[in-house]
């Protein structure tokens, strides 16, 4: 049975290549894309967006949402796409906003699953506009956050997370069926090394070529970043879980919340790890999750063979 999907991004160069894995699988049928500021501003990111939908021949319909003024230029690329003048031909958004088609989307397809690739701004204001939305969706995949180690944008927090963690903290404690596929699952062995390039590159395909070069800038700000040579695909390997969950090697429930008061930490996924959030000098902060038993799915550890695979698969 065909899943159905709804995509939030905020179309950077990692994003385009999970859309691209989304809409060539024949598991799913994704029935609209959202666009929220992150990465680059809305307006390019439905560019890009719109760009990769055309690259793929696939007519799924853009949404264009949230603004917010926080970007990754640095990382991705003035575009966002490694500034190398990648533009859709003839696609346009739709006229509907971003987070009306959300809420009309998630409604009509009660138990559908959602990707969120960036900032979760436009999925809390659906929340906010029409509470039904929590118990209609029925399983929710967040490429963010980084549980129990160090952030990518300040020491404490992941990117999308830090953005807009008001956002985060509201669809965090909303009761959503919520799985989180970290920052931390993108390093080391997990990034594409030269020899994985080399395998992409050598199936000579637009869209191989394209999430190599898309993804040029990043590789280098990658490698400035951490030291690590290679190109780190968050997002990809986020909706590779997404597709196969068998690819997240290991996982568990726990309480999580998102700071946003600290100057320090704000962004910060809180993850209640060791299960003390019940204790006496805890629980009133935590009431909200333990009244509710609101707990997260958050994936520890990747199958890196197995993500790598897909990713070629859906390349070839």
């Amino acid at each position: 049975m065909t899943r159905t999907f709804l995509i939030d991004t905020d179309g950077g160069s990692d994003d385009v290549v999970a859309l691209i894995m989304a809409l060539r699988s024949r598991a799913v049928r994704v029935r609209a894309i959202t666009t929220v500021a992150g990465n680059v501003p809305v307006e390019q990111a439905t560019r890009n967006v719109l760009y990769t939908v055309e690259l793929c021949a696939a007519e799924t319909p853009v949404f264009r949402g949230a603004k917010k003024l926080e970007t990754a230029q640095w990382f991705h690329g003035r575009d966002g796409l490694g500034d190398h003048g990648y533009a859709p031909e003839r696609r346009q958004p739709e006229t509907i906003d971003a987070v009306d088609a959300m809420v009309e989307t998630v409604l009509a397809n009660p138990g559908m699953e959602i990707v969120t690739l960036g900032p979760l701004t436009n999925l809390a204001l659906a929340i906010q506009r029409e509470p039904k939305v929590v118990p209609a969706i029925g399983r929710l995949v967040v490429m963010g956050g980084a549980p129990c180690c160090e952030g990518n944008v300040t020491p404490a927090a992941e990117f999308n997370m830090w953005v807009d963690p008001e956002a985060a903290k509201m669809v965090f404690r909303a009761g959503l069926p919520i799985e989180m596929a970290g920052w931390h699952l993108c390093r080391g062995r997990a990034a594409l090394d030269p020899e994985d390039i080399e395998k992409i590159l050598a199936l000579g395909t637009p869209l191989a070529e394209f999430v190599i070069r898309s993804n040029s800038v990043a590789a280098e700000a990658y490698r400035a970043q951490t030291g690590e040579i290679g190109i780190s695909l968050p997002d990809p390997i986020a909706m590779a879980i997404a597709l196969q969950p068998e690819l997240c090697l290991s996982a568990s429930r726990h309480h999580v919340d998102i700071e946003t008061a600290s100057e320090l930490t704000r962004g910060m996924t809180v993850v209640d790890r060791l299960n003390v959030a019940g204790d006496g000098r805890n629980s009133e902060l935590w009431s909200w999750a333990l009244e509710a038993r609101v707990k997260t799915h958050v994936c520890w550890t990747l199958d890196v063979a197995g993500w790598k695979a897909a990713l070629h698969a859906a390349l070839a």
